[in-house]
């Protein structure tokens, strides 16, 4: 038991720097952030104290750590696109901003962050008119569906709807890229 005590000890001492980090560029309340750490080493805990089998350890407190900044967004707001998740095929989920390379990632990181943001923008561009207004002043400018329909005079379930067909068609559009991107 004293082993096991000591092995979680110095997984948490070695990850938590770069796993605070992590949740950080995520969320920005910086107690939700220490909140959301401590519940992945207890998630950690708990998992060994069963002798639940974890092969790789970072990869699955990065999953954890994923899977519970996803809770507390659900749980603060509705879901926007960009907290939309996509799965892999292991289910695991995936987030618009895991699918870019990091921005300090250096010049080959910056130039396929770069095409890979142009692909959206045209992504966005092939969307119906009223479609793409809706997505873009929601997701893009945050502005409300009852500040919109307000503005607009359109009803607050009409906008709803285009924005649902809006993401079906990027989420159907951007797959591809995705995909090919995974296999690089």
């Amino acid at each position: 038991m004293m082993e096991q005590d000591r092995q979680i000890a110095d997984v948490i001492a070695k990850e938590q720097p770069r796993l605070r980090s992590f949740i950080r560029r995520r969320v920005a309340n910086e107690s939700d952030v220490e909140d959301l750490l401590q519940e992945v080493f207890f998630e950690l805990v708990r998992a060994h104290r069963l002798l639940l089998p974890i092969d790789f350890v970072t990869g699955w407190l990065y999953r954890v750590a994923r899977n519970r900044i996803t809770d507390l967004f659900r749980k603060k707001r509705p879901q926007s696109f960009s907290e939309a998740a996509l799965e892999t095929e292991n289910g695991e989920l995936l987030e618009v901003e895991d699918l870019l390379p990091a921005r300090d990632g250096g010049p080959e990181a910056e130039y396929l962050r770069n095409l890979l943001l142009d692909e959206l923008r045209r992504a966005i561009a092939e969307l119906p008119a009223e479609q793409r207004e809706v997505f873009v002043a929601h997701e893009l400018e945050g502005r409300s569906f009852k500040e919109l329909a307000a503005e607009t005079g359109v009803n607050v379930n009409t906008l709803l709807s285009r924005k649902r067909y809006a993401v079906l068609h990027l989420r159907e559009r951007l797959q591809n890229i995705h995909d090919e991107f995974l296999e690089k």
